[in-house]
């Protein structure tokens, strides 16, 4: 065999084995048109490494063999190739795809899921918008109902009212008719004042018997140096016994009776001695009584507070402080212009003070006159008695006798211009 043919085949397989390297080489993902590429190269070195010599036929042959064998390992390697790559590209197509498919399975999902939460909110919210609608419509029903029932029961009352104002109208009417044509409209009236004039009387009847039971038709003689006696005693006496409130050297009296308005503000005794306040004491009465022993020094005038009633609470209340400061010596003279209101004086003071019936006479505790000269008579026979004589004049008084003026103890009750009352009330 000669040594040139036998190096060309190496040659030849050499120049192969390069020009398959770089075909090999190629990148994973070539297609299958660079595969054709490659092989048509190939084909035109075997065309031109034919030459029409006959001493290469052999050599040819066999190289002929060679590149077939070649291109068949190159077709497998390059099939397999394909195939990993197509394997590769197909799962990798598939996971890509894969992994999509899952995130839009998820997104899907996760709309759907927004989707029914809509709907149920959407249907909560219709729901609870039926339930309110129902609500306000029952609430609207409940107060048109409410409205309506309360309208029908002031109508209702409104009528009632209606018929008893025309009831008492008609009342009213028939009673004045009543008054002008008979005697039924006075009849009250006069019976009070019959009462009040009843029990002055048959006071004074009582008192005027025990001042005759106690009169001595045969008046025994005095001796005249027991007169004399009396005449010189009397002057030290009245000294003695003359209240003064409001100076400061009678600081221990203006401290009694002090102590006596407290008690009776602060603790009456309803169950008290007689001629002890046993009435409620209030700060106005308080106030009142202060000012006429501490400001006026037991001589002036109170401004009326406009019930009798009260009246008689405050000066129950200053008679009762003077018996507790002199006793026996002290002696109310009361002054009314009508029987009915002596009348008054008489049960107000039994009901403040505790006291009785026989403790109103001409000799006695309380005395009530309708004149002011009649009590000024008395009153100047009680200081020439050694005997103090406390002055209370009703508001009903429109003037003040000067002469009652001139006696230690007075209390009037002005009447206050402001206010309109009637002197007629019944007690």
């Amino acid at each position: 065999m000669n040594p040139e043919e036998s190096q060309t085949p190496q040659t030849t397989d050499e120049s192969l084995m390069q020009k398959e390297q770089p075909k090999l080489e190629q990148p994973e993902n070539s297609s299958v048109e660079s595969v054709v590429e490659r092989a048509a190269p190939n084909s035109t070195v075997d065309r031109q490494n034919d030459q029409p010599t006959s001493a290469r036929s052999n050599l040819d042959a066999e190289e002929q063999s060679l590149t077939d064998e070649l291109t068949q390992q190159s077709t497998a390697e390059v099939v397999t190739l394909l195939e990993k790559e197509t394997t590769a590209l197909g799962s990798e197509v598939e996971s890509k795809y894969n992994r999509q498919e899952k995130e839009a399975a998820q997104r899907v999902a996760q709309l759907q899921s927004q989707k029914q939460a809509l709907k149920e909110e959407i249907a909560n919210l219709q729901l609870s918008y039926k339930t309110v609608q129902a609500q306000l419509g029952e609430t609207q029903m409940a107060m048109t109902q409410l409205v309506q029932e309360t309208l029908s029961g002031l109508e209702q009352r409104k009528a009632a009212l209606q018929i008893s104002v025309e009831q008492l109208e008609r009342r009213q009417e028939r009673i004045r008719n009543e008054m002008r044509t008979t005697f039924a409209g006075t009849s009250q009236d006069l019976a009070i004042r019959v009462q009040g004039f009843k029990d002055y009387l048959t006071g004074s009847l009582q008192d005027l018997a025990a001042a005759a039971e106690q009169l001595q038709l045969v008046p025994k003689q005095k001796p005249e140096p027991e007169k004399l006696e009396i005449k010189q005693v009397k002057p030290a006496e009245e000294q003695l016994g003359t209240p003064q409130f409001a100076q400061q050297q009678f600081q221990d009296t203006t401290k009694q009776v002090r102590r006596l308005i407290d008690q009776y503000r602060t603790k009456p005794d309803y169950y008290g001695p007689p001629w002890q306040l046993r009435r409620t004491f209030e700060p106005v009465h308080a106030e009142r009584v202060s000012n006429w022993f501490f400001s006026q020094g037991g001589r002036g005038a109170l401004r009326t507070t406009g019930s009798r009633l009260q009246n008689i609470l405050i000066a129950s209340a200053v008679i009762s402080i003077l018996h507790k400061l002199y006793g026996d010596r002290i002696r109310t003279l009361v002054l009314a212009n009508t029987p009915e209101r002596l009348g008054e004086w008489r049960r107000g003071l039994q009901d403040c003070l505790g006291i009785g019936r026989p403790d109103f006479g001409p000799d006695r505790g309380v005395v009530l006159f309708e004149t002011p000269e009649a009590l000024a008579q008395k009153a100047d026979r009680l200081v020439k008695a050694n005997q103090l004589p406390l002055i209370l004049i009703d508001d009903s008084e429109e003037q003040i006798s000067l002469a009652l003026l001139q006696f230690p103890l007075w209390l009037a009750f002005a009447p206050d211009p402001k206010m309109m009352r009637s002197y007629d009330d019944n007690y």
